[in-house]
């Protein structure tokens, strides 16, 4: 029998999946420069998700620097480019979430990374663990960056992933574009790619 379209291959999603949502946050739907245009278009398929099981959400959130003197290495290049994106010029109060899915934290949990991959530090690995996590189903921003970044990451923590196609962003059509032919060719035996509306109805 040929697989259909927009199908999760592995089965449905149950009690051990989790709900993993990439920095919806306001330094990135706001006018600064890493703005992301459309990111206002997922935010009501990703709070559906959040809506449906609001336990089993987990959100990150990209901290940037306080400064251009605390960043190390090639992040200190980085950010003397984006130095008004460091904390003393940004404001603290930029990086929460977005308002229509800061309601849902809590119950949902918040996890805060000072790099693109949330698994940096292993806390978050840890708590999922703990919790009998085994499923991340992905959604938020960016496309080819910081979902990237937490998509291969998974993989090598040998997390089943599942990437909802409709509630990513990115401030890049051509990339983003790319990195969802990439996700479902390159890691099809262990990324699995389908719509918001496969995700809710297959899982209980």
């Amino acid at each position: 029998m040929a697989e259909k379209p927009n199908a999760l291959r592995h089965g449905g999603l149950g009690r051990s999946s989790v709900h993993l949502c990439v920095d919806m946050q306001r330094l990135f739907a706001e006018e600064t420069p890493w703005h992301t245009p459309w990111m206002t278009r997922v935010v009501p398929v990703i709070a559906k998700i959040c809506a449906a099981h609001p336990r089993q959400t987990v959100f990150t959130r990209f901290i940037p620097v306080q400064n251009v003197k605390e960043a190390g290495g090639a992040w200190r290049k980085y950010y003397e480019r984006w130095s008004s994106m460091t904390l003393e010029n940004l404001g603290a109060e930029m990086v929460s979430l977005i308002s229509e899915l800061a309601r849902f934290a809590p119950p949902a949990a918040v996890f805060d990374k000072w790099v693109y991959s949330p698994w940096h530090g292993g806390k978050l690995h840890a708590s999922l663990r703990t919790r009998g996590i085994d499923t991340l189903v992905v959604s938020g921003g960016e496309t080819d960056v910081c979902v990237l970044a937490t998509v291969l990451g998974a993989v090598d923590y040998g997390y089943r992933v599942v990437i909802v196609t409709d509630a990513l962003c990115s401030s890049s059509d051509e990339t983003h574009d790319a990195l969802l032919k990439l996700y479902e060719k390159r890691y099809g035996e262990q990324v699995e790619a389908v719509t918001t509306e496969t995700v809710l109805s297959q899982w209980m």
